[in-house]
C-alpha cells in the first residue's frame, strides 16, 4: 500500500482478513442449526420482488462490490436483512459479493464495530474490490426504528416490521444504500484509471 497516492485506506488488510474469513450467505446458514436460520429462510419466502427500475438501478457499473455482513444468526434484524441483501446481490450478479461474518468470538471486529457503544448486529460493511471501506450501515433501518419509536415512545402509528409494506420499505433502503455504493465505486478516480474509463 502507498501511502505517497492521494488514495489509499490504510484498514484494507484489516477488512481483507475478516472478508476471508467471512462465509458466503449459503454457507453461512448451513453451519448454523435449522432453527436458528428458519426465520432467514421465512423472509426470503415472504420478500417481494424488487421493482423492474430497482433493478435497473443496481446494474451495469461494472465494479466489484463487496458487502461483508457482521451478523448473528439467531438475531430477528440480521433474519430480516440478511435475505434483503442476498436478494439485492443476486440481482446484481458477478459484480456482487455478500459474504456474512458471526460476531462472536471477534473482539476486534466487534470494537470496529460499535454504535452508540454497543455490539450490535447486523453491521454491513461496503468494500471496494481491493477491500476499500466505501461505508457501513446496519444495526435497524429507519423503517424498524420509526416502528420501534412508535411503540416505545409514541410516535406516530406504524404497522409493524414484518407488514408486507414495511418489508418492501426496508428493502428499498437496502437498495438505495447499495445503488449508492455503486455510484461511489463507479466513480472513484483510482479505479477509473485502472479500467479507463
Amino acid at each position: 500500500m502507498s501511502y505517497n497516492s492521494v488514495y489509499y485506506d490504510s484498514r484494507s488488510d484489516f477488512w481483507r482478513k475478516y472478508w476471508e474469513e467471512a462465509k458466503s450467505y449459503d454457507d453461512y446458514l448451513a453451519e448454523h442449526d435449522a432453527s436458528l436460520t428458519k426465520r432467514w429462510f421465512e423472509t426470503m419466502n415472504r420478500l417481494p420482488e424488487l421493482e423492474p427500475e430497482q433493478v435497473k438501478n443496481l446494474e451495469g457499473y461494472n465494479r466489484e462490490l463487496n458487502m461483508l455482513m457482521y451478523s448473528g444468526v439467531w438475531c430477528g434484524d440480521c433474519s430480516r436483512q440478511g435475505p434483503m441483501l442476498k436478494k439485492i446481490k443476486d440481482a446484481i450478479g458477478k459484480d456482487a459479493n455478500l459474504r456474512l461474518i458471526d460476531r462472536e468470538g471477534r473482539e476486534e471486529l466487534q470494537d470496529e464495530l460499535r454504535i452508540v457503544g454497543a455490539i450490535r448486529v447486523p453491521m454491513i460493511v461496503f468494500l471496494s474490490e481491493d477491500f476499500w471501506e466505501l461505508g457501513r450501515f446496519g444495526d435497524r433501518m429507519l423503517t424498524v426504528y420509526r416502528a420501534k419509536a412508535s411503540r416505545e415512545i409514541g410516535r406516530e402509528f406504524n404497522a409493524g416490521i414484518l407488514s408486507p409494506r414495511s418489508l418492501m420499505d426496508e428493502m428499498s433502503e437496502w437498495v438505495n444504500i447499495v445503488e449508492r455504493m455503486q455510484i461511489m465505486l463507479r466513480l472513484s478516480p483510482p479505479l477509473r484509471r485502472r479500467y479507463n474509463d
